[in-house]
């Protein structure tokens, strides 16, 4: 190929899209370690939600520090549309980590670290549907 030939590069995912996996995972792990330690005072199925919300506050703040750099949204409408999309996301989070945990796990006989592996499971589907949603309404530029 000649200088005069632009060399295009390609790639499977954008720099914002890996970004987002890392700062997400981050926020993931928050989230399900937290879960663990919310289950020491609370049952299983709030503990889901409300480690979802501690994990959803530190998605924010590192998406908007990291991730999604040039939106020019205001914050207040960011927390809004932010909140809108984890509020479909929990329900994903949640029935997954429910329905793994009480119906599937159980019924294939999984015993040994059901609810942590179903949670985990239930953390992580969401990560697409978020991604779109943050990058279309969140923080949108």
């Amino acid at each position: 190929m000649t200088r005069a030939h632009s060399v295009v590069k390609q790639t499977f995912v954008s720099k914002d899209f890996l970004m987002f996996l890392l700062t997400g995972g981050f926020a993931a792990a928050v989230n399900w370690g937290s879960r663990i330690v919310y289950n020491l005072w609370m049952p299983y199925s709030p503990a889901i939600v409300v480690a979802y919300i501690t994990g959803m506050i530190t998605a924010f703040v590192l998406a908007k520090l990291f991730v999604f750099t040039k939106s020019t949204q205001s914050t207040a409408k960011s927390v809004f549309f932010f909140t809108l999309v984890n509020l479909v996301a929990v329900l994903q989070t949640w029935g997954v980590s429910v329905g793994l945990a009480y119906y599937v796990f159980p019924w294939i006989g999984i015993t040994w670290q059901a609810r942590a592996i179903a949670h985990l499971v239930g953390v992580a589907v969401p990560v697409f549907t978020s991604y779109i949603g943050h990058k279309k309404w969140s923080f949108k530029h």
